[in-house]
């Protein structure tokens, strides 16, 4: 049996080291979604495409061999962008277009937040969560998970997240998903 692999450093990641590091980051991503090893290949070009947009970030876990142990990304999100649309299109479904204006207006999406399997259960999700969000020039923070009684629900509840959207089922994944929002910024953090 081998050790579980321990973070020694958190980095910020720009457009170009993201880039260097799709492959293995996309991989992490698989392994912690348990998605088909061929998902890696339909996700590349999204990625590359949100590391385009307004107030992008990421920030990620590496290992003592420099090896990711987790990632965490995200961005202003906006009209026009696809989960932007299909949030909206739920919520004013189920609560009405006065709720999806009051939540859909100036909000960080973050996008994706991923600690190996092998790694979770030891803080570097919230670590990577609270670092992510840092200083985001924005009064929210959205999110979507799939539903269920996992690590990342119980981060995301601790760390002060709200039903948004509840059973919602996105284009192209048959699960349900939640999605959560806050406001920025997290407790005890400077605005």
């Amino acid at each position: 049996m081998t050790a579980a692999p321990r973070y020694q450093r958190l980095v910020e990641l720009s457009p170009d080291d993201l880039r260097q590091r799709l492959n293995e980051a996309l991989r992490l991503y698989v392994m912690a979604m348990r998605y088909p090893a061929s998902t890696v290949q339909q996700r590349a070009p999204m990625w590359l495409s949100h590391m385009l947009r307004e107030d992008w970030r990421c920030v990620a876990a590496l290992d003592p061999e420099d090896t990711l142990v987790g990632i965490g990304y995200g961005y202003r999100g906006a009209p026009g962008q696809w989960w932007h649309e299909q949030v909206r299109r739920g919520l004013v479904s189920v609560a009405g277009a006065a709720v999806a204006d009051r939540w859909l207006q100036d909000y960080f999406e973050l996008t994706e937040l991923h600690v190996r399997p092998d790694a979770q259960g030891r803080g570097i999700g919230e670590t990577l969560l609270r670092r992510l969000l840092a200083g985001v020039p924005a009064r929210r923070v959205l999110l979507s998970t799939p539903e269920g009684p996992t690590r990342a629900w119980r981060l995301y509840r601790r760390v002060g997240f709200q039903d948004v959207l509840r059973n919602y089922r996105f284009a192209g994944d048959p699960r349900p998903f939640a999605v959560l929002g806050r406001s920025l910024p997290l407790d005890g953090e400077p605005r």
